[in-house]
């Protein structure tokens, strides 16, 4: 088995998040199927910020089958951005469906 380089989170746009201060610095997140949106399961709304400080988040899951880039539950885009979402509070705006 090998190790696969995991795409960084070069954009986060949601405000809020325990994670976001300068950029995304959950070691990894997860995009997950929330309410029909390609949600952002790392996603936590509390006033304390979290994470490493020298990281840039990476996607460590995607639980997404119908997306383009997933590959066995694997994030193979270059790079994913987050956004907030209509119908959850984070998105994966690089989520395409296949």
């Amino acid at each position: 088995m090998s190790l696969i380089e995991m795409p960084q989170v070069t954009e986060c746009a949601v405000d809020g998040c325990a994670f976001n201060h300068d950029g995304c610095h959950a070691p990894a997140i997860t995009v997950r199927s929330q309410q029909g949106t390609a949600g952002c399961g790392t996603f936590f709304d509390i006033s304390t910020k979290g994470g490493l400080d020298r990281v840039v988040g990476q996607v460590g899951a995607c639980e997404r089958t119908d997306c383009s880039f997933n590959k066995d539950l694997t994030c193979t885009a270059g790079s994913v951005r987050v956004g907030p979402g209509h119908d959850v509070q984070a998105n994966c705006l690089t989520y395409t469906t296949a």
